[in-house]
């Protein structure tokens, strides 16, 4: 399965036949219907609708369809329905008497009112007719044809964040395998000189002996220390994580929140290589990984 982003934008149309007028007045106007569809990241699915008002009776088949296809993402799903520029539009002449009444009745009130721009009669009388062509027939395979442009849309965009990831995981690995030969060079350092400071502290002279209870707790306290600057685990965790995430990115479909998740746990674990870091080669590594860690997080909250 690909990766989809939850960011994506897609945009379609379609030329619906007139619409049958009455004997007195016949619409010769055709009607172009439109979707548009756009999508950004949010923790879940937000769906929201903009729609006219002879349209707002599918929107329940509209959000069914939308979320049988996206399960992340605020989605926005805005529809346009109007008149083809260009057609005819041949008011009724009751509908002119009925402006004209009410236009007059206005006037009697509202001197200062502006009289009716032929703009106005024609959109008015337009209103009037309310024998829409759009039919759910006609909106649901537009409506199916915007999601899968969407879907198509997420998919290029997944496709280059999971070209980014691997990137990084990539050298990710790099850092890690640099690491890894440091650590038991820096820990025996760490011994002898924690064993050192310990002979200053006794005020030892030089060629003196430590007696031997005092030298087993001077080696207990330094194997000790040792261990704490170990970041051995650290580094095999961080390798079994990046292992996880190029298989979820391998696999993809639906895995934005596992993969917050694993970012979340390599950032620790580099967070934790740097504080118990004791040279400073360890430490430009962790920094080095909390860079590329930080770059994958912003790039992974955008992943369904």
């Amino acid at each position: 399965m690909p990766v989809y982003s939850m960011t994506g934008y897609a945009s379609v149309q379609l030329n619906l036949p007139a619409a049958e007028g009455t004997t007195e007045s016949r619409s010769n106007t055709a009607q172009r219907l439109g979707l548009e569809i756009r999508s950004v990241n949010s923790r879940f699915l937000d769906l929201s609708f903009r729609l006219p008002d002879e349209l707002r009776a599918f929107e329940p088949a509209l959000r069914e369809l939308v979320t049988q296809h996206i399960k992340r993402g605020k989605v926005e799903v805005r529809a346009v329905a109007d008149s083809v520029e260009g057609t005819a539009i041949e008011p009724a002449t009751s509908a002119l008497q009925r402006l004209v009444h009410l236009q007059d009745k206005v006037k009697a009130w509202l001197p200062g009112a502006r009289d009716l721009s032929v703009a106005d009669v024609l959109r008015l009388s337009s209103q009037e007719r309310g024998n829409s062509p759009v039919t759910e027939s006609s909106l649901m395979p537009l409506a199916l044809q915007a999601v899968q442009a969407l879907l198509a849309a997420r998919a290029r965009e997944g496709a280059r964040l999971a070209t980014m990831l691997q990137n990084h995981i990539q050298q990710l690995r790099v850092l890690t395998q640099a690491a890894a030969p440091l650590i038991p060079e820096l820990v025996e350092q760490q011994r002898n000189r924690f064993l050192d400071r310990w002979k200053e502290a006794m005020a030892l002279t030089d060629g003196a002996t430590l007696p031997e209870a005092a030298q087993d707790r001077a080696l207990t306290e330094a194997t000790a220390y040792a261990i704490r600057i170990d970041v051995a685990e650290e580094l095999t965790r961080t390798a079994s994580h990046l292992d996880e995430i190029s298989r979820l990115i391998a696999k993809g479909g639906d895995m934005g929140k596992r993969l917050d998740f694993l970012i979340q746990e390599l950032h620790r674990e580099a967070n934790t290589m740097g504080s118990k870091s004791a040279a400073l080669e360890l430490t430009k590594i962790s920094v080095d990984m909390k860079v590329l860690i930080e770059q994958m997080r912003e790039q992974v909250q955008n992943i369904e």
